[in-house]
């Protein structure tokens, strides 16, 4: 089924979106409607044009491939499910997120991954293929964000100022040496990823190079930079002691 959203009010396609009968749904001309797929579970959107805010917030199962960029707030709260991007996205990008995968072929903005949480088999992935803004995975408590930094001119961290504010759970995972001047190394410690890890890696990334067609083996030839709450120091700025 194939919907021309060119010109259609947001809550009208939506309105359509969810009372189709057709669970493979094509919208062309989108440009900037909102909420497009909240809380879908069972229908496969491709969107071609660029979706407006809360792009799949909620979502519960569903798949949503954008052929363009995606404004703020995609991902969230979602639940389980596929957000896969051909282009950009906007700020806080997987608010809340609680499960399933958003995965981006360019840069993403501020607070992508706030607030971010895991809980046994919900373990939520962000996948990021350019650059990240500032505050990313701020709070975060679970999961993992993995910023990759393709298409850098310099080899200068991919991440903005002060990632992982915050974070008591999960982890943020950067391709190369580089990490941001500005990290809290007192609440966040830092490694480079071992043969294990880079196992993990290699299963994390294995949708993500298929959906845009890169070299896993080439990507992961690479040094990769883990960083992790430090447990042992997380609230000791919160108490005085005489």
């Amino acid at each position: 089924m194939t919907i021309n959203a060119a010109g259609l009010d947001a809550r009208y396609l939506n309105e359509m979106i969810r009372e189709a009968s057709d669970t493979d749904i094509t919208l062309e001309g989108v440009n900037g409607q909102r909420f497009i797929g909240c809380a879908e579970r069972t229908k496969r959107l491709t969107i071609h044009g660029t979706a407006g805010n809360g792009l799949g917030g909620l979502l519960s199962g569903g798949t949503i491939e954008v052929f363009g960029n995606a404004q703020d707030a995609s991902g969230d709260t979602m639940d389980s499910g596929t957000i896969i991007i051909h282009g950009t996205a906007g700020d806080g990008t997987g608010y809340a997120m609680r499960g399933g995968s958003i995965l981006i072929e360019g840069a993403v903005g501020y607070r992508c991954g706030i607030h971010m949480k895991a809980y046994r088999e919900k373990q939520p992935l962000i996948i990021i293929g350019e650059d990240a803004g500032s505050f990313l995975g701020e709070y975060l408590a679970g999961g993992t964000i993995i910023v990759l930094g393709l298409h850098r001119a310099t080899p200068a961290c991919p991440i903005g100022n002060a990632p992982g504010v915050g974070m008591y759970q999960g982890r943020i995972i950067v391709m190369g040496d580089a990490l941001p001047i500005d990290l809290d190394r007192r609440k966040v410690k830092t490694h480079l990823a071992g043969e294990r890890e880079k196992t993990q890696l290699s299963a994390l990334l294995a949708t993500y190079c298929s959906a845009f067609h890169l070299d896993k083996d080439a990507l992961l030839a690479h040094h990769f930079s883990i960083m992790e709450p430090d447990s042992a120091n997380q609230y000791g700025q919160l108490y005085t002691y005489s």
